[in-house]
């Protein structure tokens, strides 16, 4: 017997400021089964949830430093196993990547650093880049070929995956090393699940800078993807971008898929 199982990811740049805007309201509307949260800038025991999200079991994997990163996965059934961050100890105190693994699938929801501040912080994005596609070929070998893995990469990939894209060619976030990366991560196998379904929709955006108020004209940037290795693409069912919804500079987006 097959089920359709619907996951969300979303960052939601801080837990505690999504949680007054909305976010109980939002989540029971979305009524995702798994919903992968990044930048909760929070500890487990700094949020209440509403009794409402009982249902979901909750894994935390936050950052050291308070009020910064950090990774949240909510699911309504319990999963058989949890991994928090990678074996690598320098890329596991600011809380990027929290696992979950099924009796059909892994998930992986990891917010991928940021490269724009410096160059520190653009070797230390690749680097991270690099140590996860080890890790997560790891998995496929080792443990199932299944994987989604999804959250902010913060790249957009293509052209396409951004309003402004010659505006931004030496920006971290769209350099050629970095959108290289992502050519290599996609030969091996792992599928853009929006672009897999939409390969030419364009001006589908899912963060907007807050300074320029940006979302107001949808001058934004794809940044946030579902990948799913392609061993899983015939469970493959649905990919979408929720633009319409608010309580972040990022919005949410999904899949579904069928197990």
């Amino acid at each position: 017997m097959t089920k359709e199982i619907k996951i969300i990811s979303w960052n939601v740049n801080g837990i505690r400021a999504a949680l007054k805007k909305g976010f109980e309201e939002k989540l029971l509307k979305m009524d995702p089964d798994i919903i992968c949260i990044q930048e909760t800038k929070a500890m487990s025991d700094q949020v209440d949830f509403p009794l409402t999200l009982s249902h979901y079991h909750k894994y935390w994997h936050s950052a050291k430093r308070k009020g910064y990163s950090g990774t949240l996965i909510l699911t309504k059934e319990k999963p058989v196993k949890v991994v928090k961050g990678m074996p690598e100890a320098k890329f596991n105190d600011e809380g990027r990547m929290t696992e979950i693994h099924f009796k059909d699938f892994i998930l992986l929801g990891i917010y991928f650093p940021n490269g724009k501040r410096d160059d520190i912080r653009l070797n230390y994005k690749m680097d991270y880049y690099n140590t996860h596609l080890k890790y997560v070929e790891n998995l496929r070998k080792t443990e199932n070929k299944n994987v989604v893995i999804c959250g902010d990469y913060n790249t957009a990939h293509q052209e396409i995956d951004l309003a402004r894209p010659k505006d931004n060619e030496k920006v971290s976030g769209f350099l050629p090393i970095e959108r290289t990366w992502m050519d290599d991560y996609e030969g091996l196998g792992y599928v853009d699940t929006f672009r897999h379904f939409y390969p030419e929709k364009a001006e589908e955006y899912t963060w907007w800078s807050m300074r320029t108020r940006a979302r107001d004209r949808n001058v934004g940037w794809r940044i946030d993807y579902f990948y799913v290795t392609k061993e899983l693409l015939p469970h493959l069912k649905e990919a979408f971008i929720l633009q319409k919804v608010q309580g972040s500079d990022h919005c949410p987006l999904g899949i579904v898929i069928e197990i």
